[in-house]
């Protein structure tokens, strides 16, 4: 099975921080909100699992965001999203379950992969429909 380690975040400018004198003490060290860090999860997987949002009703901080997703096998999750990575924290949307000791992926792409068969398949094929319309690309 195939790992991707793709972070659209990380491709993103943020030149404009280093120009604002607020955040010169924290030179080299990542300023991130969550909560756009969650929206770009979101935005990258929502084509491959039925439901998929940042929680409206848990707090979303500098440090954390929650994502509910439902898979197309019609299962609900709420994800925590820390610098750690993701893990399922409850098994439904806008929950929380302290006793839930479920293991932090680094990408979404592995924590839905080993979550859903149907999203590593519609994942896979969209892969694939890439990866053809590439091959297609170079030989015109």
């Amino acid at each position: 099975r195939m790992e991707t380690d793709c972070n659209p975040m990380e491709l993103s400018n943020n030149a404009g921080f280093e120009e604002d004198s607020d955040y010169r003490d924290f030179e080299g060290t990542d300023v991130k909100d969550m909560r756009l860090e969650a929206e770009a999860v979101v935005n990258d997987v929502l084509f491959a699992v039925s439901n998929m949002f940042v929680s409206k009703t848990l707090p979303c901080a500098e440090d954390v965001a929650y994502i509910n997703v439902e898979t197309r096998e019609r299962n609900r999750y709420c994800l925590e999203l820390t610098e750690a990575g993701l893990r399922v924290v409850a098994y439904d949307f806008d929950q929380m379950d302290d006793r839930l000791q479920t293991p932090y992926h680094e990408t979404v792409y592995s924590l839905l992969d080993s979550l859903s068969p149907a999203y590593r398949e519609v994942f896979g094929n969209a892969l694939l429909q890439r990866l053809e319309a590439l091959k297609k690309d170079s030989q015109s």
